[in-house]
Parts: structure tokens; C-alpha cells; sequence
């Protein structure tokens, strides 16, 4: 059986784990790390707070600082969009596309991977792989695998984030923060309108200083940025409050969500946004009821990946590939996460973003084949074969 077939094979075994951010990953990670283990790799288990996820760290070759790490996320979207040819878990394979839910995002990239095992476990110099849980809800996986990386003192030096970029190198994406911000007001009759404090209205205005916070935002656009948008992005992914058309709603949400070109615009935003409610909506609420509250929750906050001069990722895996470039995208990843604890980090996988998150999402095999012949690249480097041998030891 050739590598590429294997590969299909391995990715259809994947798919079939239905690890829906919702559900527990433990079944996909227990064959991952089995596989990992029988090719020799040191295995390390982190489990989420509630035991039901974990995060999947194994390494090959010296235990010491530098090397690379190859992450990948093992959580997929739901699949319940309409227009699946399908059982969107069982993978199909036609016209040398792999469909199924994961194919794309990431699932493929997490399959040449272990198909590669062979190779990376010839490793002379350190190889992670990192394999993070519910990064589709805010990266709380890679989060904590990066916080106890830092604490233990585990740096690598190069990292490789495996999403969909039609195996393009991205070496830039903006942040992106997830809020919700929820309002606690006085039910009554619809009747009486000024006998309560409606949380729907409240949000409702709340909601408009967020629009208004957008042109802020455009004002604060970087010159040169060559982001698209350019600039930081605001938008309102849902807005959910009342019981019925003649009761006062007493509780209402408004879950929202910045993309950050710099941290300083979260900052701003996100202070602008507190500030309405304490100085203005809160002491009106309260004035009716001075139990009204208003609650700012974070849900997640992820660092971009930030476009440097000398990035030694770039140049490894450019000259892995032969790509004359790098790109900047709109959508984020755990790459920044990895960029924090000092890691030159890229995005690099195959399968083209525009297919993830919906129906009959699919990878090519053209993209797998690719991404096999790069990560036996960076096996080759790994075990010190060829070029490509210089490598700093830290951060």
C-alpha cells in the first residue's frame, strides 16, 4: 500500500471519531497516542479540568531545548449544516477528494502525520507532537498545553500549525477574542413597562455601542497593514433574551467577538465596552432595581500569530517546499499560542480553508500527498539528514 493510501486510510479511522467540540475526544486521542507509542515516541497525556478531553504531547529524539513541534487540533465543527451527501463520520472517497467532517479541518493533516511516524521516529534532534482538544471554541486545549510547556521549560524552536492554507506558508493572522456579556434585569408585566428593567432593551443598546466601537476600530487600522480586512474586526454572533411578547425580559445575552490586528485595539475595545455598561446602562438599570447586574464573560482570548522580519519556520519550510512566499489570513489558529512561548511558528497544512465548516466538507489527496512529502522533509532534518541543520536552541 503506498503512503497516500495509507494516509486515506488512516484519515477515514479519524473521521470516524465523532469529536464534535461538544463531546469528549478521549476514544480519538487514545488511538493517536497508541499509534505514537508503538513507533517509540514518549507519551504524555494532559487532561482537561473535567478529565473528559486531553490534550496529546509526544516526543521523539534528544530531550532538549529547540526542535519543532507539529500541532494540530482534534476537535471538528457539528455537523449539522444541510446538504451532506452522507454520514458526515464516514469518510467517502470520490474523484480523488476525501469528504467527511474533519477531512479539511484538521483531521487531514493530523493523518500525515501519523503516516509519517516512521520517518520522525528516526529523530535525532527533538520532534513534538502536539495534538490540542476544542480549539473550534476558543483554543482552551492549546491554551493549556502552551501554559504547561512554559511552566516545565519545554521549548521548542520552530513550530508547525497544520490548518488548511492549500499548503501555503501563513505567517500572519490576527488574534481573535470571544465575549459574552449578559444582562440581569426585573421580569414583570408587559403592561408596565417602567414597573421592570427589560435585560432585551439593555442588550439592544448595548449591541448598538458595539457597532458603533466598529468605526473606532477602522480609525485605529495600521498604516501598511496588509491584513484583510485590514483592520480589527467587531461583530455580533448572537443576541438571546425574553419568554414571551408581554413579559419584561428579565435575563438576555449578547455573545460577541473581536479579530485583533494588535492587542492594544483588544484592549481599547474591550475597555470602551465596560465602560458603557458601568457608566451608562448599569446605573439606569439600577436606579429601577438595584439588584440589576450586567456580567462581562470571557469565553476565549487568542494571541495572533505576529508577522516578524527573521522567522526560521518560514525558511525551513520554504525551502522544504520551494514557496517563494508567505501569507497573511483573516482566520486564526493556535500558531500565536505557540509564538508566545517563543516559537518562530507558521501555518502550513493541507486542504483549502473555504471548505471547512460546511457541508461535504473534503480534502484533496494532492494536498495530502504534499503535506507527506514536507513533513518527511522535516523528519529528514530532524535526523540530520541533508541541509537545513542550523537551528538556535532557544528562544
Amino acid at each position: 500500500m503506498s503512503r497516500l493510501a495509507a494516509t486515506a486510510r488512516t484519515l477515514g479511522e479519524l473521521i470516524a471519531f465523532p469529536t464534535v467540540s461538544a463531546e469528549s475526544n478521549r476514544a480519538l486521542i487514545a488511538m493517536m497516542a497508541h499509534r505514537l507509542e508503538d513507533a517509540g515516541a514518549r507519551i504524555r497525556l494532559i487532561a482537561s479540568a473535567d478529565g473528559t478531553k486531553a490534550n496529546l504531547l509526544a516526543s521523539f529524539g534528544a530531550e532538549a531545548p529547540g526542535g519543532v513541534v507539529l500541532s494540530g487540533h482534534s476537535d471538528v465543527v457539528p455537523a449539522e449544516e444541510t446538504g451532506w451527501s452522507g454520514d458526515p463520520f464516514l469518510m467517502r472517497d470520490s474523484g480523488g477528494r476525501l469528504y467527511g467532517r474533519g477531512a479539511c479541518d484538521m483531521k487531514g493533516f493530523l493523518a500525515c502525520v501519523l503516516e509519517t511516524l516512521p520517518d520522525l521516529a528516526r529523530a535525532t534532534r527533538p520532534v513534538h507532537i502536539a495534538v490540542t482538544y476544542d480549539e473550534e471554541v476558543g483554543c482552551l486545549g492549546g491554551r493549556q498545553l502552551v501554559e504547561t510547556m512554559r511552566a516545565e521549560g519545554l521549548r521548542p524552536r520552530l513550530a508547525l500549525i497544520g490548518e488548511p492554507t492549500s499548503m501555503r506558508i501563513v505567517e500572519g493572522h490576527k488574534g481573535c477574542c470571544e465575549y459574552s456579556t449578559r444582562f440581569h434585569g426585573l421580569e414583570g408585566h408587559g403592561s408596565q413597562p417602567d414597573r421592570g428593567v427589560s435585560a432585551v432593551e439593555y442588550a439592544a443598546r448595548f449591541a448598538m455601542r458595539l457597532l458603533e466601537l466598529r468605526a473606532d476600530l477602522r480609525d485605529r487600522c495600521p498604516a501598511g497593514s496588509a491584513f484583510d480586512p485590514p483592520h480589527t474586526t467587531l461583530q455580533i454572533g448572537r443576541i438571546e433574551g425574553g419568554v414571551a411578547h408581554n413579559v419584561i425580559a428579565g435575563l438576555a445575552q449578547v455573545d460577541w467577538e473581536l479579530r485583533p490586528v494588535a492587542w492594544a485595539d483588544r484592549d481599547f475595545a474591550l475597555g470602551a465596552a465596560r465602560a458603557y455598561c458601568d457608566e451608562v446602562l448599569l446605573p439606569a438599570m439600577r436606579a429601577v432595581h438595584p439588584e440589576a447586574a450586567v456580567e462581562m464573560l470571557t469565553v476565549g482570548e487568542v494571541p495572533g500569530l505576529e508577522p516578524v522580519p527573521e522567522n526560521e519556520a518560514r525558511a525551513v519550510i520554504a525551502a522544504l517546499t520551494g514557496a517563494n512566499g508567505a501569507e497573511l489570513v483573516s482566520f486564526g489558529t493556535e500558531a500565536g499560542l505557540f509564538q508566545s512561548l517563543g516559537c518562530d511558528a507558521v501555518v502550513c497544512g493541507p486542504g483549502d480553508i473555504a471548505q471547512a465548516h460546511k457541508a461535504d466538507e473534503y480534502v484533496d489527496c494532492g494536498q495530502l500527498q504534499a503535506c507527506l512529502d514536507l513533513l518527511e522533509g522535516i523528519a529528514r532534518r530532524q535526523a540530520g539528514d541533508g541541509v537545513f541543520m542550523k537551528e538556535k536552541t532557544g528562544p
